[in-house]
């Protein structure tokens, strides 16, 4: 089988698989009712109100049922690009899934392609909701992974802004852009257009974030569930072709209605039963068939540049090793020979130096202190592990430096030094408002859970505090100090451990 023809079956694989089930209900236990309660009478009938309702035809439907205790609120909105009809099936079906899997649950949600459908016995009108955060994606990597995110981040950031831009009746994006080894990525946005626009931001900013911290251009394919937002990427079309987002509807804003609660009842089941259990079938078994093709290709594959690939692994390591040194008399020249005036701070490994180097790139120099344990090789393994730790939200580091007894970690430079000088400095203090610290705050959070969870190296930081996290030149968070332990020696109670950590 030559080179074309596995890249043939691996495409095709990769359209058939499917990303995730094709429904999520979740039951939240903040509450429960009894079968026989006025709570379950008013639930089932607002339910049933809004799949019936012909009234509404763009999509999105707000209805309220009940007084006090036994009040229920309910939201369903359907994706922007589906007719009326298609909408009110989609939201009958979701429904009677909820009344099936969450008999009892005073709090449910039901998440599919087409539509998600909600209800509470809380106010859940405009009121932007990220939790629960649910992602499903296809485990298939892009064969150039670097190419794929550099194309699909801007996508959704793009997509983001349209969304957000939205009006009260629609709040729904949809784009597609060209990538690497494939024709293009196909992504869909949307919110519950009961939310004012910087809500919305908020709510598709962090699934985006959620994309980088999952997947981060390593899957093909995802789905990105919050309560209040969708986010949607393929690299297949699963809506209608259109380059432009649908206009926004001239409909008023939905008003919640009250609805009076009917005789107490189940919904009858969703017609076409017998033809979902078929499909059902199918995706069962389509997939494990797939599925052993796929190893089979892969498996020759393997064996196929095996040897090749083992043949230059120590070569590579090595190149990479070489290409992270920089030489001691041009770090001493970019820092003007360690000078006080280019020193910006000092921590427990030693003082941190701003420099510039020849081709004007400006860098931050750490000089660990020379009390180490350990040998050069030993060192240079470690610092080539930490550098291919990259995310948005981790200072990233460039190289090394290895002249006698220094030992030199260089840095990109972060010009907004740590958080703790806008802290606990009171004037400021002043530039923090709450959308940059809840923006600061999500973005510790992204990074901490790279490093905990999804980097290729298992890294606990045992020191996050405000001094270890520096803000760049549009205030985003960056976590500096993870994965140095083993790097320097802070005093002799410390022993030497065989996991990278923090300080």
């Amino acid at each position: 089988m030559c080179y074309s023809e596995r890249l043939l079956l691996l495409g095709i694989l990769l359209i058939l698989l499917p990303v995730a089930p094709t429904a999520w209900p979740q039951c939240y236990e903040t509450g429960n009712y009894s079968s026989n309660s006025p709570y379950r009478a008013n639930l089932v009938g607002l339910l049933a109100s809004m799949s019936s309702n012909t009234k509404i035809d763009y999509g999105f439907y707000n209805f309220t049922a009940g007084e006090n205790s036994n009040k229920v609120n309910a939201i369903a909105f359907c994706r922007g690009h589906l007719t009326p009809d298609f909408c009110r099936g989609c939201i009958k079906f979701g429904s009677n899934d909820l009344l099936q899997n969450c008999p009892h649950q005073k709090e449910a949600i039901y998440w599919s392609a087409d539509c998600t459908v909600r209800y509470s016995n809380r106010s859940i009108f405009g009121v932007m909701e990220e939790w629960p955060t649910t992602a499903f994606y296809n485990r298939l990597n892009p064969p150039d992974v670097e190419g794929f995110n550099n194309v699909l981040r801007p996508l959704l950031d793009r997509l983001t802004q349209r969304t957000a831009l939205g009006n009260s009746t629609l709040k729904f994006a949809v784009g597609s852009v060209e990538a690497p080894y494939f024709q293009r990525i196909y992504s869909l946005l949307q919110c519950t257009p009961d939310l004012n626009s910087l809500d919305c931001k908020i709510c598709l900013e962090g699934l985006v974030g959620y994309t980088s911290y999952c997947c981060d251009g390593r899957k093909v394919g995802g789905v990105f569930l919050a309560p209040s937002c969708y986010l949607r990427y393929e690299i297949y079309s699963f809506y209608p072709l259109a380059e432009q987002s649908p206009p926004p509807s001239s409909l008023p804003p939905p008003i919640a209605q009250p609805v009076p609660p009917p005789p107490l009842q189940l919904p009858p089941p969703a017609q076409g039963t017998k033809r979902n259990t078929t499909r059902t079938a199918i995706i069962i078994v389509a997939p494990t068939l797939v599925g052993i093709i796929l190893v089979v290709s892969i498996i020759y594959s393997f064996l196929r540049v095996r040897k090749r690939k083992d043949h230059f692994e120590t070569m590579d390591e090595i190149g990479n090793v070489e290409s992270l040194q920089f030489d001691f008399d041009i770090i001493r020249a970019a820092t003007c020979d360690f000078s006080d005036a280019n020193k910006v701070g000092k921590g427990g490994f030693g003082p941190v130096y701003e420099g510039k180097l020849p081709n004007g790139q400006e860098i931050a120099v750490k000089r660990l202190s020379r009390n180490s344990g350990q040998g050069n090789l030993e060192f240079k393994n470690e610092v080539v592990l930490v550098a291919k730790l990259q995310h948005r939200n981790l200072v990233r580091l460039l190289g090394f430096c290895l002249e006698g007894n220094e030992r030199l970690l260089v840095y990109e430079f972060v010009p907004n030094s740590s958080l703790d000088h806008y802290i606990f400095d009171p004037q400021k203090r002043a530039n923090l408002d709450w959308e940059s610290r809840y923006k600061i705050i999500k973005g510790i959070a992204r990074g901490l859970l790279y490093l905990h969870e999804d980097s290729r190296l298992r890294i606990i930081h045992r020191d996050l505090k405000a001094a270890n996290v520096l803000l760049d030149i549009e205030m985003n968070p960056k976590i500096s100090d993870f994965g140095m332990a083993r790097m320097c020696v802070l005093d002799q109670t410390e022993g030497r451990t065989n996991r990278i950590v923090g300080t």
